[in-house]
């Protein structure tokens, strides 16, 4: 029986560097149906020259601005046509059999719309990296969380997350998707620009009635922080503005009338409490962030992609507060907080 066909799509804005570094494991990538596509997001460096001459078989999409992860994503995947979509970050390692087990797992079951494989740190391989570790979880205020990741604390890998499972969100850096189902739910936000914009569209995906999946059979090592690195004024302005919209778009009316309100307040503290630390910048990102949530709120809200139905089951949520566990209980590790799941 013949492969599905996997389409591996790296977003670059200028990362020449990752993709001299990077790209060889992915090339080396034993499934056969494949084909490797790199959508450039007007690079200024000279990213393009280079794959030309020393990748000519990889593909290249131009896009005409920098469009950030969601648009430029959205953009190039309407010129791509395979059953399953992989989007890829261009600072990722990845192991030669790292597709099979996912296909395998996704064709087993056409409910499974995306998934992620294991993702451990690049500089630190027994370790969980921030963006996804082992599967995304979230609480009820919209706080993402990772088997192997709460808050900045990544948990050493002895094996405690192998197991196969459904999880809320899979991370970015590694998006396994369902062609057919990532059309149907309108893709990612173009409205995020960065950051997020994966939890909302499994969110999408999950209310639509299918299901995200974690398969730590395969394993990728991420960077971390090529484009944002963490910490930075942008990075934090993102995280904080798209997770308010996010919960506003698909929590019902009911829900959302006193978690965002309480959501802002937590914010708020956040953001005093790094200022009277001396961390000025975080708590103007916070700021910004709140004032262009209610812009969002005011004026582009119809530009936003809804979910078209919300009847869907949620896998990967935390009915508590992960703040709450984290901080005031001092639980350190998803286990801790959710338990053997």
């Amino acid at each position: 029986m013949e492969q599905p066909s996997v389409a591996i799509v790296i977003l670059n804005w200028n990362g020449k560097k990752f993709l001299q570094q990077f790209l060889p494991s992915v090339m080396a990538s034993s499934y056969t149906n494949k084909k490797i596509i790199v959508a450039d997001n007007a690079s200024t460096d000279d990213s393009i020259e280079f794959l030309k001459q020393q990748y000519p078989q990889v593909g290249i999409l131009q896009n005409k601005s920098n469009e950030g992860f969601a648009k430029g994503y959205n953009t190039a995947l309407k010129q791509v046509q395979a059953d399953y979509y992989v989007l890829l970050n261009s600072d990722v390692e990845v192991t030669p059999n790292w597709i099979e087990p996912i296909i395998d797992l996704m064709e087993s079951d056409k409910g499974i719309a995306a998934c992620q494989p294991k993702i451990l740190t690049y500089h630190k391989k027994d370790q969980f990296e921030y963006a996804g570790a082992c599967g995304g979880w979230l609480d009820q205020f919209g706080y993402p969380f990772s088997r192997g990741r709460v808050f900045d604390i990544c948990e050493k890998d002895t094996g405690q997350y192998d197991n196969t499972q459904q999880c809320f969100w899979a991370s970015g850096a590694a998006f396994f998707v369902r062609t057919s189902v990532y059309q149907e739910v309108g893709g990612l936000d173009e409205y995020f620009f960065a950051h997020q914009e994966e939890i909302d569209l499994c969110w999408r995906i999950q209310l639509a009635g299918y299901k995200i999946f974690v398969q730590p059979s395969s394993v990728v090592y991420h960077l971390g922080g090529g484009t944002l690195p963490r910490g930075s004024s942008r990075k934090t302005f993102l995280n904080f503005r798209n997770n308010l919209i996010m919960l506003t778009k698909n929590i019902p009316l009911g829900a959302a009338l006193w978690k965002i309100p309480f959501r802002v307040l937590l914010d708020a503290v956040s953001a005093w409490r790094e200022l009277l630390s001396g961390n000025g910048g975080y708590f103007i990102s916070i700021l910004k962030a709140h004032l262009h949530y209610a812009g969002w709120l005011l004026w582009n809200r119809k530009y936003s992609a809804f979910p078209k139905k919300k009847d869907g089951k949620l896998s990967g949520y935390y009915r508590g507060s992960v703040v709450w566990a984290h901080f005031i209980k001092k639980k350190k590790t998803f286990l801790e907080i959710v338990g053997n799941k």
